[in-house]
């Protein structure tokens, strides 16, 4: 980086947001909808180098851009897998149970800092202190206080344990 970049850039940080804001229409050639202060003076400061440097190559906007536009993003879980989750996959008849566990009735076991931990295993899901769990995992974390990887935490191999 230049020292004239570096002079402007610098020159950024003794703005305002208003002065930011100013100079965003400026560089960019439309307003901002951003009031962050922290946001701006990235954006306008990676303008600044990019204009010395180099932009975006036009491939490599049209990627951008259709990565923007992906309709199929989906940025949280759809309402009936979570409604799986809680009633234990009951409504999903092909859902097979994973075969590192054993079956429902049998007894984990591990010994954790002096204490003995003992999990039960349901039909669907795991009782640890008279309470229901979805997972090993979060057995192992409310028992610990550290996350664990729930099959590593009892010890259970990737080949079937049921039998």
């Amino acid at each position: 980086m230049n020292d004239a970049v570096r002079s402007e850039i610098e020159a950024l940080r003794k703005l305002t947001l208003s002065g930011l804001r100013a100079k965003y229409l400026e560089l960019f050639g439309e307003a901002s909808r951003s009031a962050n202060r922290g946001y701006l003076f990235r954006r306008l400061a990676w303008r600044l180098q990019a204009r010395v440097a180099g932009d975006l190559s036009q491939c490599a906007r049209e990627r951008a851009r259709q990565l923007a536009l992906d309709a199929d993003l989906r940025l949280g879980a759809r309402r009936s897998f979570w409604n799986e989750v809680n009633a234990g996959n009951a409504s999903n008849p092909n859902s097979q149970r994973d075969p590192r566990l054993p079956l429902p009735g049998a007894e984990l076991t591990r010994k954790h800092q002096g204490h003995t931990i003992r999990v039960k295993v349901l039909e669907h899901g795991f009782e640890y202190q008279g309470k229901r769990f979805a997972s090993l995992s979060a057995i192992a974390y409310r028992a610990t206080g550290t996350r664990w990887n729930g099959f590593s935490f009892f010890s259970l191999k990737h080949e079937a344990a049921n039998g």
